[in-house]
């Protein structure tokens, strides 16, 4: 359940498909993950798209992510999301996390809502939807401590695809001055902070993810296959 391993499992889906190369895209924890895929197989990396993508800052804690660290420890987070699962709606668990997400919460369509209530339901029916969840959490942070060859910058070092990074400057999770960092890492990478956007700009401001990805990783494509 870390980053490396949730890439091994993309990884093995594109290939059992013969999909690859692939634009691989990550939002959050997604984004760790797909960096992860991009530095350790990049036969399969097209380019790579990071939105928001959580990856260790250790200058840049916010009020939207300081709980998390209490949450990972064993035995905390076995007691407080069961708990926070049996007390909540589902609604209520939507809501609090578009709230926590979007820098405008209205932007979120009422179908995308509906869905998301779906899936979080679907998700609770799950026997393993606790344990998936605290151990993928744990998995992340260890990366955050990691000092050797393969921690997450040093992987960022690694990655030859086209790499686009967006960030919301109103996002209460990542905060938007990691992508100062990041231009010092990524060797092929354009950054984009979008300053109405928070942690989901892929869904916040769908047109201007779209609009960022065409510009600098579509055009350069298209010139290097002509």
């Amino acid at each position: 359940m870390s980053p490396q391993g949730h890439a091994r499992a993309v990884a093995d889906f594109i290939v059992e498909r013969d999909l690859g190369p692939v634009h691989i895209f990550g939002n959050s924890m997604g984004g760790a993950v797909a960096l992860q895929l991009a530095a350790r197989r990049p036969d399969l990396a097209r380019s790579l798209t990071l939105i928001s993508p959580a990856l260790p800052s250790v200058l840049y804690a916010t009020k939207g992510n300081v709980h998390l660290p209490v949450i990972s420890i064993p035995g905390v987070g076995e007691r407080l999301v069961p708990k926070f699962v049996e007390t909540t709606s589902p609604e209520q668990r939507v809501q609090a996390t578009i709230d926590g997400c979007f820098a405008d919460p209205t932007r979120m369509p009422e179908d995308r809502f509906a869905e998301a209530i779906d899936e979080v339901r679907m998700r609770d029916s799950r026997p393993y939807a606790h344990d998936a969840f605290l151990q993928s959490l744990r998995g992340l942070l260890r990366t955050y401590l990691d000092v050797g060859p393969n921690r997450p910058w040093k992987l960022a070092q690694r990655v030859n695809a086209p790499t686009l990074l967006v960030y919301g400057r109103k996002d209460p999770l990542v905060d938007p001055r990691s992508a100062h960092r990041a231009t010092k890492y990524f060797p092929n990478a354009h950054v984009v902070v979008l300053p109405d956007s928070g942690h989901v700009a892929q869904m916040e401001h769908p047109e201007f993810v779209e609009a960022a990805w065409d510009r600098f990783i579509g055009s350069s494509l298209s010139v290097a296959s002509s």
